[in-house]
């Protein structure tokens, strides 16, 4: 294996990381050993912003379906930037400012090592708290709505948990990459008006309003053409009802904690498809397809077409407190932790 030791690390020896030691208990900030070598094709970065996604929450509490064994650096999606290259690596050059996506997770951290085909440089148009909060989010959405829903300009789509992260994510991408008519579905009246800020037709909370009822007026009986689900349980089965005739739902996660169990008389009767989404997944198992919902994503942001929305930012030492505010859905859009050197860059 073809090994380069770091030229520029500094003086700085060690760093800060968010470590999951126990799955029943809060994240504990320890110091680890900077690294000091790269093999070919890696890339160390200063890692200024990571977003939390739902998922290191699941796999914080050992209930996602990927398990890292105990003790690991939790967090995947980040932004920095480049402070040492290994041998080939030519898409990115000491200085850059980058987004990244971390396969083996320890984005909670100041520095991180990636391989060179999971960074992207950060588009000129976004912040650096904004970067972070990015990649996972949009790049599930636009290859949902995309690459599997195969969303036509002027369809009408639903989307569940749309003041969420993914949620904000597919409205952007759904209103002004595609062209379809949007319809939010969330939980407060805040929350609504957020949404509608951001591209969505009608807001439904789904706590004063009857779902059904408003989708049925909405689109005049016809129902929605697409559907795109992160909450599962009963909201899954009333978009399922909901689906126009040859309408398409998609699910790409289980926020409200309950898998639906799927009453097939119903895909019968509407002649409908249910399809799933693992994102993640595609980066073993179609690396080409995933890299390229991440360059749609960048070209659309560079065009002007979306702008990622970030609803709150926590320090690394408040990790746990980030953690716990989108827990109890306090969260819009992405939540942010800010690693304590790089606070002063965020701006």
């Amino acid at each position: 294996m073809s090994v380069n030791y770091c030229t520029s690390v500094g003086e700085k020896t060690t760093y800060k990381a968010a470590v999951c030691f126990d799955y029943k208990k809060p994240l504990v900030i320890q110091e680890k050993k900077k690294p000091t070598r790269l093999s070919k094709g890696q890339v160390l970065v200063a890692i200024e912003a990571a977003g939390i996604n739902f998922s290191d929450i699941l796999m914080c509490k050992g209930l996602y379906q990927v398990k890292p064994p105990l003790p690991f650096t939790a967090g995947s999606e980040i932004c920095g930037y480049v402070e040492d290259i290994g041998e080939s690596v030519s898409n990115v050059q000491k200085g850059d400012k980058v987004i990244g996506i971390l396969s083996n997770y320890g984005g909670f951290a100041e520095y991180g090592v990636f391989h060179k085909s999971t960074l992207f440089k950060l588009p000129e148009a976004l912040s650096t708290v904004q970067g972070a909060g990015t990649i996972i989010s949009y790049g599930t959405a636009m290859m949902a709505l995309g690459r599997r829903a195969q969303l036509q300009k002027g369809e009408t789509v639903l989307i569940t948990a749309a003041a969420g992260a993914t949620g904000l994510a597919a409205v952007d991408i759904a209103s002004h990459v595609f062209g379809a008519k949007v319809i939010g579905l969330c939980g407060s009246e805040k929350k609504c008006h957020l949404i509608k800020e951001r591209g969505v037709s009608h807001a439904i909370d789904y706590n004063t309003e009857d779902v059904r009822g408003r989708i049925k007026e909405i689109t005049g009986g016809k129902g929605v053409n697409v559907v795109m689900d992160q909450v599962g349980g009963d909201i899954f089965l009333q978009c399922l009802k909901s689906v126009a005739e040859e309408g398409r739902i998609l699910t790409v996660g289980y926020a409200s904690g309950t898998i639906p169990n799927i009453p097939a008389n119903l895909l019968l009767l509407k002649s409908c498809t249910v399809m799933g989404l693992f994102w993640g997944n595609y980066s073993q198992t179609n690396p080409s397809a995933f890299t390229q919902s991440i360059l749609d994503v960048t070209r659309a942001i560079n065009h002007g077409d979306i702008y990622p929305h970030v609803g709150a930012t926590f320090s690394l030492s408040q990790i746990n407190a980030g953690f716990s505010y989108v827990e109890n859905r306090k969260s819009t859009g992405k939540v942010i932790i800010t690693t304590m050197d790089g606070a002063k860059s965020m701006l």
